[in-house]
């Protein structure tokens, strides 16, 4: 999967479906899993942060809201970059968050602008992912923190028909593992304070029974009123969930900080 493929989702009905289950912070847990990652992060006021895939910004206004930060967010995809664009405004925050659009693996901004990075369950979607943390690292001042929660494969390991499934049904290039993103943080100069997993299978329960038993009518609205696709749809999510109670697929949430 290329970005060009992240940018169709999120361009498109499929980024609308997922705004439906999840919310504008389109991430697992929310609120609460946002307060988790600053707290650990150890966000404080008058930080200047950035939000790599940042999607329509919600993470960065909950952060402006919050945390009182100043916030950048880079995404690639223009019609998420507009309509973050119009909840700022509508929010208040003008001024306090910003948009760049880019590829978070080249990132046109100068090196050691920022105090932290942020990513919410979106570097799924990057293919480098190598590129992306060394771009972190550069934006980030000496001492600064990168934070941030992910899909990945989980300690049970995929089979290969497996990882293949749910990648090309996600549009993820690849998932990489929690041992596998502390290596990237450490290989790009950062200390590790924290590569844990966390919540993730009951939560694809959840979003399931929400489309089946409450948002069914505004779900095919969105996708045409389609209903073969709907079920083929919650047929790939009932998969995923079965994946992930067996521990193959998971979240993992990271701390480090710029040596």
């Amino acid at each position: 999967m290329k970005l060009q493929d992240v940018q169709g989702v999120y361009s498109g009905a499929e980024g609308n479906l997922w705004e439906l289950i999840m919310g504008e912070q389109i991430h697992v847990g929310g609120f609460k899993s946002s307060m988790e990652l600053a707290t650990n992060a150890g966000i404080k006021e008058g930080m200047k942060g950035c939000d790599l895939c940042c999607c329509s910004g919600a993470g960065m206004r909950f952060l402006a809201k919050n945390f009182k930060t100043e916030m950048t967010g880079v995404d690639a995809t223009d019609k998420v970059i507009e309509v973050g664009k119009k909840r700022v405004e509508n929010e208040k925050l003008v001024g306090k968050v910003q948009f760049v659009k880019g590829d978070v693996t080249d990132i046109p901004m100068d090196d050691g602008k920022f105090d932290f990075v942020w990513g919410e369950d979106a570097w799924c979607y990057v293919e480098d992912k190598g590129k992306l943390i060394s771009e972190a690292a550069r934006m980030l001042k000496p001492g600064g923190i990168i934070a941030f929660t992910d899909w990945v494969e989980g300690p049970a390991g995929l089979a290969d028909n497996e990882a293949h499934r749910i990648n090309t049904f996600m549009k993820f290039p690849y998932m990489e593992s929690i041992p596998g993103y502390k290596k990237l943080l450490e290989d790009n100069g950062f200390e590790v304070k924290e590569a844990s997993q966390i919540e993730f299978a009951d939560y694809v329960d959840f979003y399931i029974k929400m489309l089946t038993d409450q948002l069914t009518y505004d779900a095919l609205r969105i996708i045409g009123d389609d209903m073969e696709l709907f079920q083929a749809m919650g047929g790939e999510m009932a998969y995923m969930s079965e994946v992930a109670h067996k521990d193959k697929m998971t979240r993992g949430r990271f701390v480090a900080v710029k040596k």
